[in-house]
């Protein structure tokens, strides 16, 4: 049996000398036993009476998060909260998929289930089926043994995975994001150890795609350079390329060797069709090239608590692929060293029963559907109260999210006068509406835009 021996003579000497010099009373240096100086530094906090982080200075609210933030402290009972990324029923209330809690039951009552770590990469089952997903069945990637897919934590762990291995491992350093984009796009790559550049991409004219400035931009950077796109619901503007212009863009990426990273946070959420929402990176893949896919099933299942997610990398080969994978695992092990596995186990229950996934189609399709709904009666709510200007931008994009056009300066007054919250950039969730409160939000739409005129 282990015992702990006792401190060695000279050990005790050291800690007298070390508590004397903690003592309050004790001078600013003592002198120890092995004749050096114990000098008290100023962030040491030693006489407890200041934070050793009293310099640290109080960080902005996330411009996305933040919205929750004030609108929680709202006590208007007309209050809306249009920033949040997350699906609400008619009722304005969150939701769980009945088809999630049926897998989740499932999971329960199988006594065989146990929680042991995962492996680095996660759950076999769920990454064979999220490649299948994103890239299709038949995919010859897949068949080929091309793709290795890895578990991560949700969309935005993927893309800071995938950011942290091409800062290692991939000859090119540069990453070229739309504008605008998401967010937290530009600070996970560029704490991944990427530069990050923009391209253009909204054009605030039409309310469309700036495809022209779009070609230039790619077409003038550097060879080799990384470039990130939407699979689908581009966040925050709505707006997606059309099936020919994503053609001319795989053409030309492909032309001047840029790597095409996409991130695909809302396959079936925006068309209501998972294979539709997919087409632009299987089209990437159909190629032969190779291709990064960021996924995130935090919309289209919503698991967004659960953090599930995953990251494909296609490559040319399968003996390439086997060396990628070994060296995500480097990138995973000290960062995270495995994912989690319920929200993992959920989906892969998903997947892989044809009932449930069946039954998950229908519940995606319906929320789409609402969401498109929502669409559709804020444009006629808008054309009927005879807002000024055209509105059809509303009902031309697509997925969660619409840029209504408004700016910092109208956001500011519907938030104060109608107790409205959104993004300063005039992004709004659709799915946040309901019948109820399309009227609302059409008020005070119409008041902001009349009263700036």
């Amino acid at each position: 049996m282990h015992t702990q021996e006792s401190p060695a003579p000279s050990a005790d000497r050291r800690l007298s000398v070390l508590a004397r010099h903690l003592e309050p009373s004790s001078s600013a240096a003592v002198k120890g036993h092995s004749n050096h100086f114990i000098v008290s530094a100023p962030t040491s906090g030693y006489d407890g009476k200041q934070s050793v982080f009293s310099h640290i200075v109080r960080a902005p609210e996330d411009p996305i998060l933040g919205v929750t933030v004030a609108y929680n402290t709202d006590t208007s009972p007309v209050k809306l909260n249009l920033g949040v990324g997350a699906y609400r029923t008619e009722e304005g209330k969150p939701l769980v998929l009945n088809v999630v809690r049926q897998a989740e039951q499932l999971l329960v009552n199988d006594r065989s289930r146990i929680k042991e770590y995962l492996p680095i990469t996660g759950l076999t089952d769920f990454n064979k089926l999220s490649a299948k997903l994103i890239l299709g069945a038949d995919s010859p990637a897949i068949q080929e043994n091309r793709v290795t897919t890895v578990q991560c934590l949700s969309g935005t762990g993927s893309l800071r995975v995938g950011g942290e291995f091409l800062a290692r491992h991939y000859d090119q350093r540069t990453i070229y994001i739309p504008q605008p984009t998401w967010g937290n796009h530009p600070k996970v790559f560029t704490l991944a150890g990427l530069s990050v550049k923009s391209y253009r991409y909204y054009d605030p004219a039409t309310r469309g795609l700036h495809f022209q400035g779009l070609l230039e931009d790619l077409g003038s950077a550097p060879s080799g350079a990384i470039v990130l796109l939407h699979a689908c619901a581009h966040n925050p503007t709505g707006v997606d390329p059309t099936i020919d212009q994503w053609e001319k863009i795989r053409t030309l990426m492909r032309a001047k060797g840029l790597l095409p990273f996409f991130d695909s946070a809302y396959q079936g959420f925006a068309s209501g069709s998972l294979d539709t929402d997919a087409q632009s990176v299987r089209m990437f893949v159909a190629d032969g090239g190779e291709v990064l896919v960021a996924q995130s099933y935090a919309k289209n299942m919503g698991l967004y608590g659960e953090r599930v997610g995953a990251l494909s990398i296609v490559c040319r080969n399968a003996d390439v692929t086997s060396r990628v994978e070994s060296q995500l695992k480097m990138v995973i092990r000290p960062m995270y060293s495995s994912p989690p596995i319920h929200g993992a186990s959920i989906v892969a229950a998903i997947l892989k029963d044809r009932n449930l996934y069946h039954e998950w189609t229908l519940e995606l399709k319906a929320m789409a559907d609402r969401i498109i709904r929502m669409r559709q009666q804020l444009f006629d709510a808008l054309r009927a109260r005879g807002t000024p200007g055209d509105w059809s931008h509303i009902i031309k994009q697509i997925g969660m999210f619409t840029f209504t056009g408004l700016n910092k300066e109208q956001v500011a007054f519907m938030t104060k006068e109608y107790h409205i919250y959104m993004t300063s950039d005039g992004r709004i969730s659709m799915a946040g509406l309901s019948s109820r409160t399309v009227p609302h939000l059409t008020d005070a739409i119409h008041a902001a835009v009349t009263r700036a005129r």
